[in-house]
């Protein structure tokens, strides 16, 4: 049939010096056919200058006016709108077509049946330029992945470079894309960047489709369920979001993002070539006003672009982003309750419900916050101590008992204790004091003195100071105080003896003084 020839290409080819008859071997068509468009060209007296800016469409309607038109004797739906209800989740065609074919029984008019309604909108479809909607719904999925070519970072003192990756991630529906550069691809760096998605996106999506990374994906075998990294199926959850990676060495399942990556490479690497970057954050910027602008670029074959579509039509559709963002956290098991009410994480001190001494329970620990949990219950929560900071407490008064709280150290404790001991107690605990230029410098130092009425008695502890005062120790210490108690110096009526006691002198022979050797005696 005619129809079926591109008569446009038919008479350049015989502008450019082509026979019919060469025209119907290199195109497959037949010759009574290629005489056919020659014969209407010369009746219509259309020439190859008035080819140009004609699409095949109006050269063909030119050539054969009429031919191959007819009109249906169905009712035609609103094409445009159906495929607008096509972007909304759960709408398929064969809902439209039941609704389309109710309308019409209504009306009493002829509808079409399921398979012309479908290739009608297919037609629609490639006619117009528009997208199908039958393979993606507007916020339904994100594709990500990791860009093959990357980035580089110059110090600018020695001049050294390394290497930057670049995380790609695309919705298929809108095409609207989102690049983060990473020093690494580790676990951590590939879910914060995952998180940077959705606050890139100003929501979430019910699906994630990644590759099958070892930080992502454990086991993905062709019978069976897919095992996930723990890691990252609790971040997805975080999101209300499921992980469906695509099936291993099967690029197709995720063709939005592989075609993105390949555009990543002329629009963000290519962009920026002649620039210098020294820091992530800076070439952070820099990715980004390269990934705007190209999310602002107009479709070749379409109206609009990734971001006007996003915006008019799938924005709208994205879950809420949660009220706090997703944490990276580690967990560590059985850890138990010391009998002061508290765990030991980093050697610093947080506390537990009181009714947890003894107990084991569960730490899970963020950038800022240590939680407690017990049986998938969290217990308390406290903000973690900074960098070489050992040795402090945390401790949170709603986990203590009924009754007088626990209250961080002070001068003015430290001295009520040591008035409780006894006065050259005080005496030593002030001269501690005394001697150091911050009083804070000072606690660990009486602290210590002060529990030596721990292990040995009050009485006993306020005599070695005693002691230790009238040895005049300017300021006795820990290591003054313990030697008396242990060696039991402080007792009362005790001393100490001698290993050797002369009891009577010593008879036989005598001492020749320096005068002897000095005078004539010594030979």
């Amino acid at each position: 049939m005619v129809r079926r020839i591109n008569a446009k290409l038919v008479l350049q080819l015989r502008a450019e010096g082509m026979t019919g008859r060469a025209i119907a071997i290199a195109q497959g068509m037949s010759r009574k056919s290629v005489l056919a468009v020659f014969d209407a060209a010369e009746k219509a007296v259309i020439g190859s200058d008035g080819l140009a800016g004609r699409s095949e469409a109006e050269v063909y309607a030119l050539l054969f006016p009429g031919r191959g038109e007819h009109e249906s004797v169905f009712v035609q739906p609103d094409w445009d709108g159906v495929h607008k209800e096509l972007a909304k989740v759960g709408v398929t065609l064969k809902l439209l077509h039941g609704e389309y074919v109710d309308r019409c029984t209504v009306a009493g008019q002829p509808a079409m049946g399921y398979d012309r309604f479908c290739k009608s909108y297919g037609a629609h479809a490639l006619v117009t330029g528009a997208a199908s909607r039958v393979d993606h719904k507007a916020g339904r999925t994100v594709e990500v992945d990791w860009s093959g070519p990357t980035m580089q970072l110059t110090d600018p003192v020695t001049g050294e470079m390394s290497r930057v990756y670049l995380f790609v991630a695309c919705l298929p529906f809108s095409r609207y894309s989102f690049v983060e550069p990473a020093l690494d691809m580790r676990q951590d760096t590939w879910l914060l960047a995952n998180v940077a998605i959705f606050e890139w996106f100003g929501g979430t999506v019910p699906r994630i489709v990644p590759d099958n990374l070892k930080t992502g994906v454990i086991k993905h075998p062709r019978e069976g369920e897919v095992v996930l990294n723990d890691a990252y199926r609790e971040m997805a959850a975080h999101y209300s979001a499921a992980v469906l990676p695509g099936r291993p060495r099967s690029p197709k399942d995720k063709p939005s993002v592989e075609n993105t990556v390949s555009h990543v490479a002329t629009w963000v690497i290519a962009g920026l070539r002649h620039r210098r970057f020294g820091t992530l954050p800076e070439l952070r910027t820099a990715i980004h006003e390269r990934i705007d602008a190209y999310n602002r670029e107009p479709f070749q074959k379409r109206a609009g672009s990734r971001l006007s579509v996003f915006d008019s039509e799938e924005k709208a559709l994205l879950r809420p982003l949660p009220s706090a963002p997703y944490e990276i956290s580690r967990w560590i098991m059985g850890r138990r309750v010391q009998k002061n009410g508290h765990v030991v994480w980093e050697k610093n001190f947080y506390s537990a419900p009181y009714a947890q001494i003894g107990q084991a329970v569960d730490l899970r620990i963020t950038s800022q916050v240590l939680e407690v949990y017990r049986n998938h219950e969290r217990l308390t929560s406290h903000l973690l101590f900074g960098e070489h900071v050992v040795n402090e407490y945390r401790t949170n008064d709603a986990d203590q008992p009924q009754g007088e709280k626990y209250r961080e150290w002070d001068t003015v404790r430290i001295r009520a204790w040591a008035e409780r001991v006894g006065p050259n107690m005080v005496t030593v605990v002030n001269r501690i004091f005394e001697a150091v230029p911050v009083e804070e410098q000072g606690f660990d130092a009486a602290l210590a003195v002060l529990r030596l009425s721990r292990r040995y008695s009050s009485a006993r502890v306020e005599r070695a100071c005693q002691i230790a005062l009238e040895g005049r120790v300017r300021s006795p210490r820990y290591a003054h105080l313990q030697p008396i108690l242990e060696t039991g110096q402080d007792k009362t009526g005790t001393r100490r003896i001698p290993r050797f006691e002369p009891t009577e002198p010593e008879s036989g022979g005598y001492v020749r003084g320096a005068d002897y050797y000095a005078g004539s005696g010594a030979r």
